[in-house]
């Protein structure tokens, strides 16, 4: 980098570049070799961090099309397409979706895809793969494959390292097995077992700086506060459906409603009735916000149809009275969402 802005340091031109939205960086790169070369450094994503302007985006990947993600800007009410996954899965889904190092990371799964002629999957249940993105570089790389293959598993970040934890590795193989990622350094290594795969799929989260996994169906809860000391199994009665943490605390949306769920106690936060009718759809929370994505609108006994909508609802939480609200429509998703996750980059 050399001459970025006349009469300045490229130090300095490198910090006032930093205050421009990601979204614009595309056409920054249009305007010199330099330029592209500095909006493509890792130096120009320290700075800013440095000068404040790190911003917070939501990553969603849905049913159709195939294996795309777009981005959401929240402060712009914008959407952001990213290139199509390379994975040779055709419609992978029921795959892991963390973030983490200003990067996005997929990480197995099977394939969705139906032959339309016979009804037959293509035979892909649970994959090893895991997958990068980097914003800086535009791209997808594929990293080092998990030590299992899975499907339907927890995947939370604890302390910038990934760990997943339970799923499938076929449709009749639960497996207790967990492992934990260094993307600094490329490499897996297994962790403690799950005291209990339940035969169940399961979802993880953090809450508290420790990971839970929950099973589809069932009250208990296996937490890992770090890889050295392990799991313990504790019965929250939490509610089943979807779920959010929103700065510290668990919002699930349960038969209609959306509730603060404490681990011993719950209270009503606000109706959902609009969502009854929509399956499908994902939950994510930034700030003191929950936005819920997409999803499908369900037949009722006046039509038969399956409608798959690309709609963005958010729920603001802060004060005594939560309202909602909405946001631009993703452009290209829509219909089931099979992942969703916060980049910070």
């Amino acid at each position: 980098m050399s001459g970025l802005i006349e009469g300045l340091p490229d130090p300095v031109a490198l910090r006032c570049l930093a205050r421009v939205p990601f979204y614009l960086y595309p056409k920054l790169e249009l305007v010199s070799h330099s330029w592209r070369v500095a909006v493509r450094s890792p130096e120009l994503f320290k700075a800013r961090e440095e000068v404040g302007s790190a911003e917070e985006l939501l990553c969603v990947c849905a049913s159709d099309p195939e294996n795309l993600w777009q981005m959401y800007d929240p402060l712009r009410d914008l959407w952001i397409t990213l290139p199509v996954l390379p994975s040779k899965i055709r419609r992978l889904s029921h795959f892991g979706v963390v973030s983490t190092g200003g990067k996005l990371f997929v990480l197995g799964g099977g394939s969705d895809d139906v032959d339309p002629s016979t009804g037959d999957q293509d035979g892909s249940f649970a994959t090893d793969e895991l997958w990068s993105y980097d914003p800086v570089m535009h791209r997808w790389t594929q990293r080092a494959p998990m030590v299992l293959p899975r499907a339907m598993f927890a995947c939370c970040v604890l302390n910038g390292k990934i760990i997943v934890a339970g799923g499938f590795t076929s449709c009749r193989k639960s497996i207790s097995q967990a492992e934990t990622y260094d993307p600094e350094k490329d490499i897996w290594i297994p962790i403690q077992d799950l005291h209990r795969t339940h035969n169940s799929a399961c979802t993880g989260l953090v809450i508290g700086g420790k990971m839970h996994v929950l099973h589809k169906g069932l009250s208990t809860v296996q937490v890992l506060d770090n890889v050295t000391s392990g799991w313990t199994a504790e019965d929250y009665g939490w509610l089943q459906g979807p779920m959010a943490v929103v700065q510290g605390a668990l919002y699930v949306m349960s038969h209609g409603l959306i509730f603060k769920q404490e681990k011993d106690a719950r209270k009503v936060a606000i109706s959902a009735s609009e969502f009854r009718r929509r399956i499908g759809f994902a939950m994510a929370a930034l700030r003191d916000e929950i936005f819920v994505f997409g999803g499908l609108i369900g037949p009722d006994r006046f039509n038969w149809d399956i409608k798959p909508v690309s709609d963005v609802d958010i729920l603001t939480t802060r004060g005594d009275r939560p309202t909602w609200r909405q946001a631009a429509p993703m452009t290209k998703c829509r219909g089931t969402i099979f992942g969703c996750t916060l980049l910070r980059i």
